[in-house]
C-alpha cells in the first residue's frame, strides 16, 4: 500500500505571533496564524487591550467548556454575534439562554433521528438528479464540485426544510445570498474574530452584507408566506410552525430564522465537506479502489437507502476522515460569563475561549500522522480512536450540531450514489487552497474531471 496522502494546508509560522499580529495575518487567513508549536500545545493564552483570550486544545478543558460547566461559556463569542446576527437574527447558532433553549427544544424533534426514514429517500432522488445531469455532461469535462454540491446540498435542505413550497431557482439565489455574504463579512469586524477589543472594528454597518443577508431573508419570508396556506407543502418548516405557535412572540420571525440557520448549517457546510470528499478521493488511489469495493459488495450497482448506511462503513470513513482534515466551521468561540478555571489559568467573566476544531483534529497528541488523509482511523476497532472531544466537527456537549446525524447520512447516500457512476480525477498539479471565512472552503472552487465508471 502506499503512502497516505497528505493534503495541502496553510504554511504555518516557525514560531508563535504576537495577538496583534496574529490578527491582522487573519484578515488574509484565520488558519494562517497558527505555528507548528500550536499543534501540540493544550492551552495558549494571549492578552489583548481590554481583551483575554484563551486558545484551548485540551480534550480536558475542551469538555469542560462545551459540556461539564457549558452554562458558564454558553454564549456565543461578541464577534460571532456581529458577523451572523445580521443574517440569522436570534437564530440557534448565535442565540444565547433562554431563546437558545427554547429554539433548541423548537428545533430538536423536526430534525432528529427518527425523522431520517422520511428525508433519506429525498437525499437520493436529490443525488440521482445530479448523476443525470452528469450523465449528460461531455466526456472529460471538469466540473467544480464546490459548485456542484452546493446545488445539490441545497436542493436536499430546501426540499427538506419547505417540501414542494420552493423552486430550485429560488434554493439558488438563498445559495448566492449565503455566499455573498461570506464573501465581505468579515469585513464588518474581522480584528475581532478572536475576540479582539471592540475599539479596532469600525462598528460602521457593512453594506453589501446587509444587502445580501436582506435577500436570504426575504427569499425564505416569501416561501415562508407562499406556503403558510398549506402547511402541510413545507415539511420541515410545518413543525417549527406548529412548535413555535403559542410560545414566540413572533412566530413568523422565528421561523424565519431558524429555517435560514437549518438552510444554512444544512447547505453550506456538507457542501462544503463533501467538495474536500471529492478531492481527497481523487489524490488517494487505495481509497477510492476501497470505496469502490465496499459500494459494489454492499449495493450492486442499486441506489442506496438509509438501511444501508450501517453497511457503508468505509464511505462513512472517508467522509469523517475529510471532516476532520477540513473541519466545516474550525474555529469555535465562547465568551465566560462567570469565573472559571482551565487547566491552571484563571478565566474571568467576559473572556474569550477558542476551541478551534482546526488545531484538535490535527493535535499530535491524539492522531497518528495528523495531517495525512487516512480513513482507516475512523473504522471500528481502529486503535487510533482518539479520546472524545478530539473530533468536534460538529461543535460538541450542549451546543453539539442537531443536524450531525443527518449531515452525515446525507453525505454517505450522496457519495453512494455518484461513486458507483463517476470518477472525479485530479489534474496535474492540482492542489487546492483553504479559503477560511465564517466556513472552510476550497479557494476558488474545487475543479476536478469526470469519467464515467464502466
Amino acid at each position: 500500500m502506499s503512502a497516505a496522502y497528505v493534503p495541502p494546508f496553510p504554511a504555518r509560522p516557525a514560531k508563535a505571533l504576537n495577538p496583534l499580529s496574529a490578527l491582522v495575518k487573519a484578515r488574509r487567513n484565520l488558519l494562517s496564524i497558527w505555528h507548528e508549536g500550536a499543534f501540540e500545545r493544550f492551552i495558549m493564552p494571549a492578552v489583548l487591550p481590554g481583551r483575554k483570550i484563551l486558545v484551548v486544545n485540551g480534550v480536558d478543558a475542551i469538555k469542560r467548556v462545551f459540556l461539564d460547566n457549558h452554562d458558564t461559556y454558553n454564549a456565543k463569542s461578541p464577534q460571532m454575534r456581529k458577523a451572523l446576527t445580521p443574517l440569522l437574527g436570534d437564530g440557534l447558532f448565535v442565540s444565547d439562554g433562554d431563546v437558545w433553549r427554547r429554539r433548541r427544544a423548537m428545533v430538536a424533534p423536526a430534525i432528529e433521528s427518527a425523522q431520517l426514514p422520511n428525508y433519506a429517500p429525498l437525499m437520493v432522488a436529490c443525488a440521482e438528479q445530479t448523476a443525470a445531469r452528469w450523465e449528460q455532461a461531455p466526456a472529460g469535462s471538469t466540473l467544480d464540485l464546490l459548485e456542484e454540491m452546493a446545488i445539490l446540498t441545497a436542493r436536499i435542505i430546501g426540499r427538506t426544510v419547505f417540501g414542494d413550497g420552493i423552486t430550485d431557482a429560488e434554493a439558488a439565489r438563498v445559495v448566492r445570498g449565503f455566499s455573498a455574504y461570506q464573501a465581505v463579512i468579515e469585513q464588518m469586524d474581522i480584528l475581532s474574530m478572536l475576540g479582539g477589543p471592540s475599539w479596532l472594528s469600525s462598528g460602521r454597518p457593512n453594506r453589501k452584507a446587509v444587502a445580501a443577508a436582506s435577500e436570504v431573508q426575504g427569499m425564505v419570508d416569501l416561501i415562508l408566506k407562499r406556503a403558510g396556506a398549506d402547511a402541510r407543502n413545507m415539511r420541515l418548516a410545518a413543525s417549527l410552525l406548529a412548535a413555535a405557535e403559542g410560545v414566540e412572540d413572533d412566530p413568523a420571525a422565528a421561523i424565519r430564522n431558524e429555517a435560514i440557520v437549518l438552510f444554512m448549517a444544512g447547505h453550506e457546510t456538507t457542501a462544503n465537506a463533501l467538495a474536500w470528499t471529492w478531492s481527497l478521493i481523487a489524490h488517494a488511489p487505495d481509497v477510492e479502489a476501497r470505496l469502490h469495493a465496499e459500494l459494489a459488495a454492499v449495493l450492486g450497482g442499486r441506489s442506496p437507502t438509509l438501511a444501508d448506511f450501517t453497511a457503508l462503513p468505509y464511505t462513512r470513513a472517508i467522509f469523517e476522515e475529510a471532516l476532520r482534515l477540513y473541519p466545516p466551521v474550525p474555529l469555535l468561540s465562547r465568551e465566560a460569563l462567570a469565573p472559571d478555571v482551565l487547566r491552571g489559568h484563571t478565566v474571568s467573566p467576559g473572556d474569550i475561549i477558542v476551541v478551534a476544531p482546526w488545531l484538535v483534529h490535527r493535535h499530535k497528541a491524539y492522531w497518528r500522522e495528523p495531517d495525512a488523509f487516512r480513513p482507516e482511523r475512523f473504522l471500528a476497532g481502529s486503535e487510533e480512536k482518539p479520546p472524545k472531544f478530539a473530533y468536534i466537527p460538529f461543535s460538541g456537549g450542549a451546543r453539539i450540531c442537531l443536524g450531525a446525524r443527518f449531515g452525515l447520512v446525507e453525505a454517505v447516500l450522496t457519495i453512494a450514489t455518484l461513486a458507483q457512476r463517476f470518477r472525479l480525477i485530479a489534474p496535474p498539479g492540482h492542489s487546492p487552497e483553504i479559503d477560511c471565512r465564517l466556513t472552510l472552503r476550497p479557494k476558488g472552487g474545487m475543479h476536478l474531471r469526470l469519467e464515467r465508471r464502466p
